[in-house]
């Protein structure tokens, strides 16, 4: 029995680079056909970004391809607005990333589409909610990031350091498309009970803000008191009226810092982040398993808002415990003891690490040809009774023929379409 959540969900796919791409792969991996929509003789601009090799698609776009299949169209022409019009006819789920107004251009917006096909769930991403004021704005990663407050909040509070700094992390791209697959899944329960098609829109702006919702707590409680008494300024430095950057706080009421190991002058990321909770029996067991017992008697340090106020001298006696030790060493002292701890892991450490290659947590995909294998994220939940299977992602164009044929064309159809320019590059004039 083929347990693929989304099994018979057929989606067409007319987004690219990161943010549209990595929805539409999880839908893909969850058992949907989707095609991809691609223009013809260049396809995904992620397609020739970043490669390793000038003949090859990129990591880039391997990562965010896989098990779709590709159709170039340039649905500008005539016949390419015919062909998208039947894909859409006979399809579950429209999802485009194109700058606002272009898909209202090209004449495939939310009405005409909803004209086309009252069942097609159509979703849209863009950078920012329509009533922005920067809702024109052209949005990639670090824009989103610094409209919804992660930038300012990131990063050291002091020293030539002291500059707002996005995330590595795809809080703006990646994380749009997480939020973008949550409001599609939503749209296709609703159709179960209305039998028709809603309109999802989802904007970078607010899904990058989504995750920086406690800063907007921490913004809640500044108003009211003036301090926050979890950041490494309280209590010695005065407070503006907005949430400052933190260094590398944890970001609740518990006491978190990074800590540098042994080894850290020639490897960047020996440290350990590590956290005192609140609780007094938590902080006795930790006391003990640092060799800290003298804090459990000094008033300086055996509460929790005492240790706020004296937060820079909890950092640098742990510090001075930690610099000695391996980082893997820390959580086998901590763990037992029921500290929170973790060894901070670079990309190679993580990647390196076989545990993880459960079949969802990383993932080997084989591409074939000069690539062969890659490794990739997988799909980040597990269902007890569904495993996805992980296939490579198409060459451009690769699934163009299938597609025709499948909504009706003919053969002499295609080999019209691919002389006209609909779904190939027109061919080049000779100069004389």
């Amino acid at each position: 029995m083929n347990n693929a959540p989304l099994q018979g969900i057929k989606v067409v796919d007319f987004t690219n680079v990161q943010s549209g791409p990595s929805c539409t792969q999880l839908l893909a991996w969850l058992g949907a056909e989707v095609i991809k929509i691609e223009r013809p003789g260049s396809g995904d601009a992620t397609r020739n970004e970043l490669q390793f090799d000038p003949d090859e698609p990129s990591y880039y776009f391997l990562q965010l391809n896989s098990d779709k299949k590709s159709l170039t169209l340039d649905a500008a022409t005539p016949d390419g607005k015919a062909i998208l019009t039947k894909l859409i006819e006979g399809a579950d789920i429209f999802i485009e990333n194109l700058h606002p107004g272009a898909m209202d251009k090209l004449g495939f917006s939310w009405e005409e589409v909803h004209k086309i096909n009252p069942r097609c769930i159509y979703g849209t991403i863009k950078g920012f909610p329509t009533s922005s004021r920067f809702a024109n704005l052209k949005a990639y990663e670090p824009v989103a990031q610094a409209t919804a407050g992660a930038a300012s909040t990131t990063g050291w509070w002091q020293g030539d350091n002291n500059v707002p700094t996005q995330s590595g992390a795809a809080l703006g791209d990646s994380n749009t498309g997480m939020h973008m697959t949550i409001g599609l899944l939503a749209a296709l329960m609703q159709r179960e009970k209305t039998g028709e098609g809603t309109y999802v829109y989802q904007s970078m702006h607010n899904a990058c803000l989504n995750l920086c919702r406690i800063k907007t707590r921490d913004q809640l409680t500044l108003d009211r008191l003036g301090y926050l008494t979890q950041f490494p300024q309280y209590p010695n430095e005065k407070f503006g009226d907005f949430v400052p950057r933190s260094g590398n706080q944890e970001g609740s009421g518990v006491l978190g810092w990074t800590y540098k190991c042994k080894g850290w002058e020639t490897d960047p990321n020996a440290y350990a982040y590590i956290i005192f909770q609140r609780g007094a029996k938590d902080f006795e067991l930790a006391c003990k398993a640092f060799g800290f017992e003298d804090w459990l008697t000094n008033p300086d340090f055996n509460t929790a808002d005492a240790r706020d106020r004296h937060k820079q001298e909890v950092y640098a006696r742990v510090q001075a415990w930690a610099i000695d030790k391996d980082k893997f060493d820390i959580v086998k002292i901590l763990a037992p003891a029921g500290v929170p701890c973790a060894p901070v892991l670079s990309t190679k450490e993580i990647m390196d690490d076989q545990s993880l290659y459960d079949g969802n947590t990383l993932v080997k995909i084989n591409q074939g040809g000069k690539i062969g294998e890659f490794v990739t994220v997988g799909v980040p939940f597990t269902m007890s009774n569904y495993q996805p299977t992980y296939g490579p992602c198409p060459t451009l164009g690769g699934n163009t023929d299938e597609v025709l044929t499948a909504i009706g064309y003919s053969a002499e159809d295609i080999a019209k379409f691919k002389a006209n320019g609909t779904t190939a590059p027109m061919p080049k004039q000779a100069t004389k």
